[in-house]
């Protein structure tokens, strides 16, 4: 009976941290789920997966957007600008989670270039651009894009945004925007979204309801064994088993090292000594 008592209390120990870690993720990131497993290679930056990056296996914290303000990679990039120089994830800007055009198809996880918003005279703003009250979008980005033999930085011409939103795109997608309507044919189809009544169509600027938060610290690796289970690991750079496998041991022989050092200071401590001394 102690013995099977031991093993309840251990399980409710367990659950208890577990619950307690959980809550307090929920109460700092204000979103729930509080984090996500990245499924895909679109925002790598490196063919091995690197810390600091988003990588295909890792777990990163969705920050609410009522709690952080979005900074796209154009106000990250303006010149004397308010954000200049912020960066998010080894690039300029934040990185959001959206639901593609507010459907249910799994949430998109990518970078914020630039964010449209309506002018009271009836035409666009762009902030972090110099671009005010336009009929369209025509901006150059600082990313270099290689087509055509050589390499030119990503261009938006004559977008018309329809609504208000964000431009986005992931890190590793060369230089292909999300949304269709602002590629040039050179840079790549886009991506398509099923829409909330059932219809197939593309992607559309992201409205601001339709962000699920924004992507926050990283904890590299772990998320990779859901992936794993689920036969969707082709995407996870091949280093991230060996780094996940070196950091399970580490983790497992911790408790064990720190229980034999603990009981290498207990007998030598004088207390014991003295005790020994007393009981002969």
């Amino acid at each position: 009976m102690g013995e099977a008592w031991s093993w309840i209390r251990e399980a409710v120990l367990a659950g208890g941290l577990i619950a307690t870690l959980i809550t307090v993720l929920v109460l700092m990131t204000g979103s729930w789920p509080p984090m996500v497993v990245i499924e895909s290679n679109s925002m790598q930056h490196d063919a091995n997966g690197e810390v600091g990056s988003i990588d295909a296996g890792d777990l990163v914290l969705v920050m609410s957007d009522d709690r952080k303000n979005i900074i796209t990679f154009a106000e990250a990039t303006e010149n004397g600008g308010a954000y200049e120089g912020y960066e998010n994830h080894g690039m300029p800007g934040d990185v959001i989670i959206y639901q593609k055009n507010g459907g249910t198809d799994t949430p998109v996880i990518h970078r914020a270039l630039l964010e449209v918003v309506a002018n009271t005279s009836g035409g666009w703003d762009v902030p972090g651009t110099t671009l005010r009250n336009v009929d369209t979008i025509t901006w150059t980005f600082d990313i270099l894009c290689p087509y055509h033999g050589g390499d030119y930085n990503l261009k938006v011409e004559d977008w018309d945004p329809v609504h208000e939103g964000y431009l986005t795109k992931g890190d590793n997608n060369d230089c292909m925007i999300d949304q269709p309507a602002a590629n040039t044919q050179s840079q790549g189809s886009g991506l398509s979204a099923t829409n909330p009544d059932g219809s197939v169509g593309p992607v559309q600027t992201v409205k601001e309801e339709w962000v699920v938060g924004v992507a926050g610290a990283e904890i590299p690796w772990v998320g990779a064994i859901k992936l794993g289970l689920s036969n969707n690991s082709d995407s996870v750079p091949g280093s991230t088993w060996t780094k996940l496998a070196i950091t399970a041991f580490i983790l497992l022989a911790i408790p064990a090292i720190w229980e034999r050092v603990a009981n290498r200071v207990m007998e030598t401590a004088p207390e014991v000594a003295q005790a020994q001394l007393e009981e002969e």
